[in-house]
Protein backbone atom coordinates (compact mmCIF):
# COMPACT_ATOMS: atom_id res chain seq x y z
CA UNK A 1 0.00 0.00 0.00
CA UNK A 2 1.46 3.49 -0.83
CA UNK A 3 0.36 6.79 1.17
CA UNK A 4 0.86 10.40 0.45
CA UNK A 5 3.19 12.06 3.55
CA UNK A 6 4.95 15.43 3.75
CA UNK A 7 8.20 15.81 1.68
CA UNK A 8 8.84 19.26 2.96
CA UNK A 9 7.84 22.32 4.82
CA UNK A 10 9.14 25.71 4.61
CA UNK A 11 7.26 27.33 7.28
CA UNK A 12 5.86 30.52 7.88
CA UNK A 13 7.57 32.73 5.17
CA UNK A 14 6.03 36.18 4.15
CA UNK A 15 4.50 37.05 0.93
CA UNK A 16 7.03 40.06 -0.89
CA UNK A 17 4.93 40.47 -3.82
CA UNK A 18 1.97 39.62 -5.99
CA UNK A 19 1.23 39.97 -9.78
CA UNK A 20 -2.75 39.25 -11.19
CA UNK A 21 -1.55 39.87 -14.09
CA UNK A 22 0.85 36.86 -14.89
CA UNK A 23 0.54 33.22 -15.75
CA UNK A 24 -0.54 31.72 -11.95
CA UNK A 25 2.03 29.67 -9.57
CA UNK A 26 4.39 30.77 -6.60
CA UNK A 27 7.69 32.28 -6.87
CA UNK A 28 9.98 31.24 -4.08
CA UNK A 29 13.78 32.24 -3.53
CA UNK A 30 15.95 28.92 -5.02
CA UNK A 31 17.70 28.65 -2.47
CA UNK A 32 14.50 28.08 -0.66
CA UNK A 33 13.56 25.20 -2.53
CA UNK A 34 17.14 23.92 -3.13
CA UNK A 35 17.32 23.21 0.65
CA UNK A 36 14.14 22.18 0.98
CA UNK A 37 14.36 19.67 -1.58
CA UNK A 38 12.09 20.69 -4.20
CA UNK A 39 12.49 21.43 -7.55
CA UNK A 40 10.82 24.50 -10.16
CA UNK A 41 7.17 22.80 -11.56
CA UNK A 42 6.38 20.94 -8.51
CA UNK A 43 3.17 21.23 -7.29
CA UNK A 44 2.95 22.56 -3.55
CA UNK A 45 0.03 22.97 -1.21
CA UNK A 46 -0.01 26.68 0.19
CA UNK A 47 -0.88 27.58 3.71
CA UNK A 48 -1.70 31.17 4.55
CA UNK A 49 -2.07 31.47 8.34
CA UNK A 50 -3.33 35.02 8.35
CA UNK A 51 -6.58 34.39 6.58
CA UNK A 52 -7.18 30.45 6.37
CA UNK A 53 -6.81 29.75 2.75
CA UNK A 54 -5.56 26.67 1.34
CA UNK A 55 -4.78 26.40 -2.39
CA UNK A 56 -2.34 24.28 -4.89
CA UNK A 57 0.08 25.54 -7.34
CA UNK A 58 3.47 25.13 -8.77
CA UNK A 59 6.95 26.26 -8.21
CA UNK A 60 8.38 28.90 -9.98
CA UNK A 61 12.13 30.19 -9.99
CA UNK A 62 13.02 33.08 -8.01
CA UNK A 63 16.32 34.97 -7.77
CA UNK A 64 18.30 33.17 -5.18
CA UNK A 65 19.48 34.88 -2.26
CA UNK A 66 16.31 37.68 -2.81
CA UNK A 67 13.99 36.03 0.05
CA UNK A 68 11.05 35.94 -2.80
CA UNK A 69 7.86 34.44 -2.19
CA UNK A 70 4.95 35.84 -4.84
CA UNK A 71 1.87 34.75 -5.88
CA UNK A 72 1.01 34.92 -9.28
CA UNK A 73 -2.17 34.80 -11.44
CA UNK A 74 -5.11 33.80 -9.65
CA UNK A 75 -3.13 32.62 -6.70
CA UNK A 76 -2.65 36.67 -5.93
CA UNK A 77 -6.10 36.59 -4.96
CA UNK A 78 -5.10 33.87 -2.31
CA UNK A 79 -2.69 36.36 0.43
CA UNK A 80 -1.47 40.23 0.86
CA UNK A 81 1.74 41.25 1.34
CA UNK A 82 2.94 40.22 4.55
CA UNK A 83 0.85 37.53 4.93
CA UNK A 84 2.66 34.00 6.57
CA UNK A 85 2.70 31.08 4.40
CA UNK A 86 3.50 27.52 5.21
CA UNK A 87 4.79 26.19 1.87
CA UNK A 88 4.75 21.80 1.38
CA UNK A 89 5.05 19.05 -0.85
CA UNK A 90 4.22 15.71 -0.15
CA UNK A 91 5.39 12.22 -2.29
CA UNK A 92 4.05 8.94 -2.35
CA UNK A 93 6.18 5.96 -0.63
CA UNK A 94 5.20 2.51 0.60
CA UNK A 95 3.62 2.47 4.18
CA UNK A 96 6.24 1.13 5.81
CA UNK A 97 9.35 3.22 4.51
CA UNK A 98 6.90 6.20 5.09
CA UNK A 99 6.90 4.83 8.95
CA UNK A 100 10.68 6.05 8.98
CA UNK A 101 10.54 8.83 6.78
CA UNK A 102 11.32 12.36 8.09
CA UNK A 103 10.19 15.46 5.75
CA UNK A 104 12.76 18.78 5.32
CA UNK A 105 11.51 21.28 7.70
CA UNK A 106 12.79 24.85 6.97
CA UNK A 107 11.92 28.06 9.64
CA UNK A 108 13.52 31.09 7.44
CA UNK A 109 14.14 34.27 9.15
CA UNK A 110 11.48 37.14 8.94
CA UNK A 111 13.66 37.94 5.63
CA UNK A 112 12.63 34.96 4.01
CA UNK A 113 16.31 33.59 4.26
CA UNK A 114 17.74 30.01 5.54
CA UNK A 115 18.95 30.53 9.12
Amino acid sequence: MYVEVLQAKIHNVRITQTELNYTGSITIDMDLVDAAGMIPNQKVLIVNNNNGERFETYIIEGERGSGIIGLNGAAARKGQIGDALIIMTFVSMEIEKARAFKPVNLFPDSKNRLI
